[in-house]
């Protein structure tokens, strides 16, 4: 298997989407936080992905198993040559929890289109309400998922004070004051606070406000690495249910190529709800 940080560029832009997304081999795929954006208007030719439904399991809290998310994948045509293109509102936020499933999985042909939605409608783009249709393919993912970029409950409790923990919420969530981004129902926790050791760095600080572009290399290694998260130390990102962790992986391993990155998807509305786990305020 190819490791995917030299086969396929991690990013592409919205110039290189507009071009080259219909091509052959090419499948642009969008999923959002609120999936009726897609309805409104997407990019022409683009599948649309429902997280809800197609990247979580319906019955078991976890990503969508390995069948679940094959026939997704055949549904919307893809083989495992098509190199799927994936973007969404919220600054690409389960554009990148579906880049991050697609690679636990095994599909390594995944990429991201810096900005999203944000940059695409900045730069005046135009939307198409076609839903489009593709002849269905049978896709089979090969080998195990690799667990090297995922976490779990008991594996971070044995890493407190060892690994790098990454705390990516909003301040206050990390505070302990709020639950759920603000918008959002305080709900999904019985205790709000952050795991032990954990260093706060919102996922947006990695990303430019106009544009919703990532910031540079250099920016990035700034900022994570003022606050301790350097490449010598295994890391472990975490939100609320995975999704912007996600994002914050993808930076630290897609971007800068740290080796020993993992997304914690049970996130804090498993630790703040587990009996006798540890929580700081």
């Amino acid at each position: 298997m190819s490791s995917s940080s030299t086969s396929t560029k991690p990013l592409v832009s919205t110039e290189w989407v507009a071009e080259h997304g219909k091509d052959k081999g090419i499948r642009v795929v969008e999923v959002d936080v609120d999936p009726s954006n897609y309805d409104k208007g997407h990019i022409e030719g683009a599948a649309g992905w429902n997280w809800r439904k197609d990247l979580q399991h319906q019955l078991v809290r976890d990503v969508a198993s390995k069948e679940e998310l094959a026939t997704l994948l055949g549904k919307s045509g893809i083989t495992p040559d098509t190199t799927i293109v994936l973007y969404g509102d919220n600054n690409n936020w389960f554009a990148a929890y579906a880049y991050w499933a697609l690679k636990y999985y095994g599909h390594d042909k995944v990429q991201l289109v810096d900005g999203g939605r944000v940059k695409w409608e900045k730069e005046g783009r135009k939307y198409s309400t076609d839903v489009p249709s593709f002849p269905a393919t049978t896709y089979h993912f090969q080998g195990a998922p690799r667990e090297d970029i995922r976490a779990y409950k008991d594996q971070v409790q044995t890493k407190l004070g060892k690994a790098g923990l990454v705390d990516v919420r909003s301040p206050k969530e990390y505070s302990g004051e709020l639950l759920a981004p603000e918008n959002l129902p305080q709900e999904g926790a019985q205790r709000g606070g952050h795991i032990p050791t954990a260093v706060s760095i919102p996922w947006g600080t990695a990303v430019n406000t106009e544009d919703g572009t990532f910031k540079s290399n250099e920016e990035l290694k700034e900022i994570y690495g003022g606050k301790g998260i350097t490449p010598d130390r295994e890391i472990i990102a975490y939100c609320r249910i995975g999704e912007r962790s996600a994002h914050t992986w993808f930076v630290l391993r897609e971007l800068l190529g740290y080796d020993d990155v993992r997304n914690y998807d049970g996130s804090w509305t498993e630790w703040g709800s587990s009996i006798r786990l540890p929580i700081e305020k």
